[in-house]
């Protein structure tokens, strides 16, 4: 239920290295810009990034080298480096590599996991009983995604209530957290208004996260009526990278800069810098070449001569 209570503080979960650059379609990115990446993000005070992915080479090309991103990587104590695990085999790489914390992800429709990882949402879960009990016995904390919980690009409409029978079960499974995910961003405020009320009734708000992609410009708003639930952790991306390859038409995630921009303005606190985020952010689109997608960043391009808060005549 809404409460308009707003949390103090705010962890922002940056997943630009993983859901941002795993949808690049340039050249295989090298494994040192995967990791410089990172660093200069825990360098700006992001505690929870996730950094790669154990998934098949084939499918995802780019996250061919998530092994040698973890093994190389120089930890800042303190923060949370995470994997995207979608099986036992996963896990098991992820435990190797030394991850801080491993992600299972389903989808509430069928239709779009069959796209995606090719066996339903009930076969899913089935996947996910070894994989977290592994984790478990490696002390790992399991965080899960929910995909297309304001809509499927495949399926169509979904329910609030289907979303939130599933969060309870990923919840009943072992996960700590359950982050829930616009996948195609056509997520409205008052849907994401309805999609908390039936979330809320079984999930504990200390126990969920949102992931909205901004595809029609509304993840801002969805995650401002977020905020007013009392959740307190945002799934973000620098720069806006990503998207999604199994979502036709799905522009990237919301832009972290942004959201802290936002937060900011709010009295919120995050413990990131924005002047830091915004040069990184500045120099991962440079090292990409390509325009970057967070509105904030653009205003406040180091190049421009202008100010945060300069008036113009």
């Amino acid at each position: 239920m809404q409460n308009n209570t707003l949390a103090s503080a705010v962890r922002l979960v940056e997943v630009g290295p993983r859901d941002g650059l795993q949808n690049e379609p340039s050249l295989q990115l090298s494994t040192e810009l995967k990791i410089e990446l990172i660093q200069r993000l825990a360098g700006c005070g992001l505690s929870h990034i996730e950094c790669g992915s154990f998934v098949s080479p084939a499918k995802v090309p780019q996250m061919a080298d998530s092994q040698a991103v973890f093994n190389q990587l120089m930890r800042k104590p303190g923060v949370r480096y995470a994997a995207l695990t979608p099986n036992l085999t996963a896990v098991e790489h992820a435990t190797a590599a030394q991850a801080s914390e491993i992600a299972v992800f389903t989808a509430v429709s069928d239709s779009f996991n069959l796209h995606n990882i090719h066996c339903t949402t009930a076969q899913s879960l089935e996947r996910f009983t070894p994989a977290i009990a592994l984790a478990k016995q490696h002390n790992l904390p399991v965080r899960a995604y929910i995909s297309t919980v304001m809509g499927c690009p495949y399926g169509g409409e979904v329910t609030p209530q289907q979303v939130a029978d599933l969060a309870a079960k990923l919840i009943a499974m072992g996960c700590y957290e359950i982050s829930l995910g616009d996948t195609i961003g056509v997520g409205t405020p008052r849907q994401t208004a309805l999609m908390l009320d039936a979330v809320t009734t079984q999930v504990s708000v200390d126990q969920l996260a949102v992931h909205f992609h901004d595809t029609y410009g509304q993840a801002l708003a969805n995650i401002l009526v977020a905020l007013e639930y009392g959740i307190a952790t945002v799934d973000t991306s620098i720069a806006g990278l990503g998207g999604c390859p199994y979502a036709p038409g799905a522009s990237g995630n919301v832009a972290t800069e942004d959201v802290l921009y936002m937060l900011q303005g709010m009295g919120i606190e995050t413990g990131v810098s924005l002047e830091q985020l915004v040069a990184t952010s500045h120099w991962i689109c440079n090292r990409l070449h390509k325009e970057n997608g967070s509105r904030v960043s653009q205003a406040l391009e180091p190049l421009s001569g202008v100010k945060r808060g300069a008036q113009r005549q």
